[in-house]
C-alpha cells in the first residue's frame, strides 16, 4: 500500500446525525460522499415535491428517519425508516412527506433533483458538499 496515497485520501466515517445538524433547508440535497461516479446525498424533506423523472438513471431513496410516500401515475409506495426503494430510470414519480423525512439518495454525479422538468423553485444546486 502506498503511504502517500493513503495520506492524501484520508479514510473516515460519516456520521449522518452530525451532517444533518449542519443544515435545515428542505428539498436541498447535500453530498456527503462519492463512489466512482455515484454521489451519496442527504436531504431533509417535508410536504410535496413535483412530478418528475430521470431519463438516464435509476434513483435510490433510503429513509433514515420518518416516512416517505412516492406517488407514481398508477400507484404509490410508502418507505419507512430503515427501508429503501429504487425508482427505475424514466419512471415519473412525486415524493412527499407529512412530517419531516431525512433520507439518503444515491445517484450519479450531476443528476438534478427535478429531473428533466423545467427549472423551478425546488430545483437544488448540484454538487453542494457538506
Amino acid at each position: 500500500m502506498n503511504t502517500e496515497q493513503t495520506a492524501a485520501h484520508a479514510i473516515h466515517t460519516i456520521n449522518f446525525a452530525s451532517k444533518f445538524s449542519l443544515f435545515s433547508e428542505q428539498w436541498a440535497p447535500k453530498v456527503v460522499a462519492e463512489m466512482n461516479d455515484y454521489q451519496f446525498k442527504i436531504v431533509r424533506l417535508q410536504g410535496d415535491f413535483i412530478w418528475h423523472a430521470h431519463a438516464a438513471t435509476d434513483e435510490t431513496f433510503i429513509v433514515l428517519e420518518g416516512r416517505l410516500r412516492i406517488d407514481f401515475r398508477d400507484s404509490h409506495v410508502l418507505v419507512s425508516q430503515g427501508e429503501m426503494v429504487v425508482v427505475p430510470k424514466g419512471v415519473e414519480h412525486k415524493p412527499s412527506a407529512e412530517g419531516e423525512v431525512k433520507l439518503l439518495l444515491i445517484e450519479p454525479r450531476g443528476v438534478l433533483n427535478t429531473g428533466e422538468e423545467e427549472i423551478s423553485e425546488l430545483t437544488a444546486v448540484n454538487d453542494v458538499w457538506i
